[in-house]
């Protein structure tokens, strides 16, 4: 984990390992920053889906209990998601370094389309 002091406080960078071992453990609610369209054609399986433009940090769920993670594509929108939530004063957030890009290229698993039906499919990852 990447750590970096700013005004607000500390902002946490997790590589997607870190993500992954502690969303198996359900230590963390992971939620998409992406549009409802990148959403739809692939995500984390059951990851939130709270588009950045659509984002009010004051009605996220409460953070007892559980770190908010968020991801995006690359990893850039999940950091402005982020210190936009720490600049409103919230303290237990982080987000996904490289975004669901990494995560992907990873080989964790996730939903995605299955073209010729237009249904969701799991998509597993590689077996290391």
């Amino acid at each position: 984990m990447k750590t970096e002091t700013v005004d607000a406080g500390r902002l946490e960078t997790w590589t997607i390992d870190e993500v992954a071992d502690a969303y198996d453990k359900n230590d963390i609610a992971l939620i998409d920053v992406r549009t409802a369209q990148e959403y739809l054609l692939e995500h984390i399986e059951g990851a939130l889906l709270l588009p950045m433009p659509f984002l009010s940090p004051g009605k996220l769920p409460s953070q007892e209990g559980k770190k908010l993670v968020f991801y995006c594509g690359s990893g850039i929108r999940s950091e402005k998601v982020a210190r936009r939530c720490m600049e409103s004063g919230m303290k237990n957030i982080a987000h996904m370094e490289g975004g669901f890009g990494a995560w992907k290229k990873a080989g964790k698993p996730y939903m995605g389309t299955d073209v010729s039906t237009g249904a969701p499919k799991r998509v597993e990852g590689k077996t290391a």
